[in-house]
């Protein structure tokens, strides 16, 4: 007498992935029978998506894709999603609870990638590599060491002492750096790092000032036009973190009155939904200022990492109810 099937066969169960995932995600489901896995390289609106999940089980998102109260009602069947990335604000994470649906994400995946981009540019503007490359473009020959500094015997200050935070202090300080930091828990420091008790004392002692905060209520312009006056004058201001943690208004004005020397900036309030679209901020044209699209953790190992992570999260939940 045959054994009946008692777990839904893995050929029926749909995967979407959105945005790009990397190929080692896709590569893990089906190494392990699942034959519905479809990868899409953009991210959905709303409207999109509620079409696109009405038969999907597994949904896998990057930071671009909103899961709102409207997406997870359509998405009868979803019993899980996988955030490819390290934060998970852009799922209503209420609502996915209400519907029983888990969600997934890669806290440290791609922290060496954004640690490694934080000192490259705190170098490249300690340095005023901008300014020079513009010139060096332009046919200008700007061969000077004036206003340009090592990192070695600064001073950073690292605001929010997590997973990237602290693998920054361990890079900064083997490059001879003084590390501060902040964070509203308390937290271990690691090497020579000193706690401060106060945003406002990291804010006067450090030449480079780096953002590792979390977007929410409290961290919102949480670098704006009253707390920057208390920034050492010259220093450098480098946010990885999240758009709406700098008010870009009160930057721009404290670069061109030279409160601030310079300024690396990978996240912004509003961001293009993709690549070619187009771009603005009040801080384009400022001398000593790097601007890139939202890249801290784009790279290819960092990926890859992830995509491995989170798929095998996924796997975990889907054939032993691990969350």
């Amino acid at each position: 007498m045959a054994i009946a099937a008692t777990s839904y066969p893995k050929e029926k169960i749909k995967i979407l992935l959105l945005e790009n995932i990397s190929t080692a995600a896709a590569q893990n489901f089906t190494k392990q029978g699942y034959t519905q896995v479809e990868r899409l390289g953009k991210a959905l609106s709303e409207e999109e998506l509620i079409a696109a999940v009405k038969d999907v089980h597994i949904l896998g998102i990057r930071s671009k894709t909103n899961i709102t109260p409207k997406v997870l009602q359509a998405a009868q069947k979803l019993q899980a999603i996988g955030c490819f990335c390290i934060g998970v604000n852009q799922v209503n994470l209420q609502k996915a609870t209400d519907a029983g649906v888990a969600v997934f994400n890669a806290p440290y995946s791609n922290t060496r990638s954004v640690a490694e981009l934080v000192i490259g540019a705190a170098i490249l503007l300690i340095r005023k590599i901008p300014e020079k490359n513009k010139a060096a473009h332009a046919g200008i020959w700007l061969k000077e060491s004036s206003g340009s500094y090592e990192l070695r015997g600064k001073t950073l200050g690292i605001i929010g002492y997590g997973n990237i935070g602290s693998q920054v202090s361990v890079l900064a300080e083997a490059l001879g750096m003084k590390v501060l930091f902040y964070d509203v828990e308390t937290k271990l420091p690691l090497g020579n790092a000193v706690a401060n008790a106060s945003l406002k004392e990291l804010l006067g002692k450090a030449d480079v000032v780096t953002l590792h905060v979390p977007e929410n209520d409290t961290t919102k312009n949480l670098i704006n036009k009253t707390n920057i006056k208390h920034f050492k004058k010259g220093s450098i201001l480098i946010n990885y973190a999240r758009g709406e943690v700098v008010d870009l208004e009160a930057l721009s004005k404290a670069l061109q009155s030279e409160q601030l020397k310079g300024a690396a900036i990978d996240v912004f309030p509003q961001e293009p939904e993709k690549n070619g679209d187009s771009f603005v901020t009040p801080l384009q044209n400022l001398p000593n200022v790097l601007l890139t699209p939202h890249i801290g953790g784009s790279t290819e190992e960092a990926q890859e990492n992830i995509g491995d992570d989170v798929s095998n999260k996924l796997l975990q939940f889907l054939e032993k109810g691990i969350s």
